[in-house]
């Protein structure tokens, strides 16, 4: 199918045109989280035609995905397929003119300026603010922009991040949440429809922004309840002016002074161990060890230790690990070092 064709409706919108599919053609954007945000946002982005798509994820498909993460099936929940890979199969199937990039690692202030080199502009679909902090470190760091979302319940707030244009994460919360200050998708849970309209959302914003520049993008946070049907814009102040980010120039969570090495999982009773300096794992090793003890499972990307009926271990070769059965990370840790030793 010829290209224009394939992007032929998106063309004749005025405010694209030919020459913004040239400037999607020639953009490269990467999706942080690959999750419920993370696959509305990358479809969007690899219909759309954006020329190189990087999807960077740590974690691999549940049955629970399922409910609102559009890029995935029964099968890859059944095999444990990392989610970076399983969603750029998907797209990949729907647009094979472009370059889809999966990355299977968390996204961590020792990688994070790797992984978004030579990016034009980061899309948020992490489901934590620790992540979200540590983006706005690198767009601020690098002038990338970057555009926050995020969804609890039936609720979502959006905004976009464009450095000395538009006011930054820390501008509109110097601290991340407690975690006993509102609601999460744990206690308060999540709808599809809600997810779908915050992505969309920022797709339509990422597309504005790659097509006619930053003077395009208002300084504005957008809260939306899709359950009462309510619209809220806020305008934001001025950049930099009190900020302890784009005011200051601090970087605590690039610089590694913030941040953690544990994180619970939100949604998922289970804890995520990235031990520091962690070397890789060999799985095929490390489960032949194993097997004779307890119950091991290998996949090609990782390797799944059944503790007991309610307690599983998933171990990835970058070192890292998923303790599901828990949400207390002093509990993680301990069977992570009965079993593992790390």
């Amino acid at each position: 199918m010829a290209n224009n064709e394939r992007y032929s409706r998106q063309v004749r919108f005025a405010a694209i045109g030919s020459e913004g599919q040239t400037r999607l053609r020639d953009a490269r954007v990467a999706i942080c989280g690959v999750g419920a945000l993370g696959t509305v946002l990358a479809e969007s982005m690899v219909r759309a035609g954006i020329g190189y798509v990087k999807l960077i994820d740590r974690d691999f498909v549940e049955l629970s995905n399922l409910q609102r993460q559009v890029l995935f099936d029964e099968q890859d929940a059944e095999e444990s397929r990392p989610k970076a890979i399983a969603a750029a199969e998907r797209l990949r199937e729907i647009n094979s003119d472009i370059e889809i990039d999966p990355i299977v690692a968390d996204f961590r202030h020792d990688n994070a300026l790797e992984l978004t080199d030579q990016i034009d502009l980061i899309l948020d679909g992490t489901d934590n603010f620790e992540t979200r902090f540590l983006i706005n470190d690198v767009a601020l760091e690098t002038n990338t922009p970057w555009m926050f979302s995020g969804v609890v319940a039936a609720n979502g707030q959006f905004m976009p991040v464009i450095p000395d244009h538009t006011a930054c994460l820390r501008c509109l919360m110097e601290e991340p949440p407690g975690h006993a200050e509102g609601e999460t998708c744990d206690t308060a849970g999540v709808i599809g429809p809600a997810i779908n309209v915050i992505a969309s959302l920022s797709a339509a914003t990422a597309l504005k922004l790659l097509t006619q520049g930053t003077n395009a993008i208002s300084n504005e946070l957008l809260i939306v309840d899709v359950w009462d049907l309510t619209f809220r814009k806020l305008s934001m102040p001025t950049p930099g002016t009190t900020c302890p980010g784009c005011g200051e120039g601090k970087r605590d969570w690039l610089s590694g002074k913030r941040g953690s090495e544990t994180t619970v999982l939100c949604g998922r009773n289970s804890v995520q161990i990235h031990p520091p300096d962690q070397d890789s794992i060999d799985l095929i090793k490390l489960a032949n060890r194993l097997k004779q003890t307890v119950p091991v499972t290998r996949t090609p990307y990782l390797l799944r230790i059944s503790v007991d009926t309610e307690r599983v271990i998933t171990l990835f070769p970058d070192g890292r690990a998923i303790i599901s059965g828990t949400d207390d990370p002093a509990i993680a840790r301990t069977l992570l070092a009965k079993f593992i030793g790390m």
